[in-house]
């Protein structure tokens, strides 16, 4: 089970069964449990070589056993998210612990892979259980209905969810609105139904310096 103490710390009671996490990122434990380092994400081969050509970095490991571990990753706050059988969008950097039930691989997103570190794809969390995903600051969840699209600062983006179709527009950046110039020299538009998380800072992207 996992629970959130302090919205930047994350625990995880386990009665034998496991969890996958972002290598390093256990503060603690109690009880007894078993670690073991997962190359590819945890996706095997195919994985591994996918990671490799897209540089979509993210290493894993897996914790099994009786007892609560509890996680943490550079003091960002965490959000959980559960999943019934949908798939979860989140970039690499921003994904901190899955239940070991929940499979993992990659999905090609295009244009993009602008953002600096995030290649071309992005990681995708599928299945029944819980994720664990981090943002600089709280994360801020948004409707996309039929009705109301939704543009996004790709330095913003966290992840997404639901039955949304993602594009790119180019050309137009925020700080275009605003007259600052510079900036991301692309959105990514949703549209549909579903939910985006976006996080109240932006990270650095290479279309920023262009």
């Amino acid at each position: 089970m996992f629970r959130l103490q302090g919205g930047r710390v994350l625990a995880v009671d386990m009665t034998g069964d496991a969890v996958r996490a972002k290598n390093g990122s256990m503060v603690a434990y109690d009880g007894q449990m078993a670690f073991k380092k997962l190359s590819g994400g945890g996706e095997g081969i195919r994985g591994m070589v996918t990671r490799r050509i897209t540089g979509e970095q993210m290493t894993v490991m897996e914790v099994k056993g009786h007892g609560t571990c509890w996680f943490a990753d550079r003091a960002a706050e965490i959000t959980l998210v559960g999943l019934a059988g949908d798939t979860l969008y989140v970039e690499s950097s921003n994904l901190l612990a899955t239940d070991g039930g929940l499979r993992t691989g990659t999905s090609f997103t295009g244009l993009r892979g602008a953002s600096q570190g995030n290649g071309l794809f992005t990681t995708t969390v599928e299945g029944h259980g819980q994720a664990a995903i981090t943002s600089d600051g709280p994360a801020v969840v948004l409707r996309v209905s039929p009705r109301y699209p939704l543009s996004v600062d790709p330095g913003a983006y966290v992840a997404h969810q639901g039955n949304l179709r993602q594009t790119f527009q180019s050309g137009v950046t925020f700080r275009t609105f605003t007259g600052e110039g510079g900036g991301e020299a692309f959105q990514i538009r949703f549209e549909g139904d579903g939910l985006v998380y976006v996080q109240p800072s932006e990270r650095n992207t290479i279309a920023g310096d262009v």
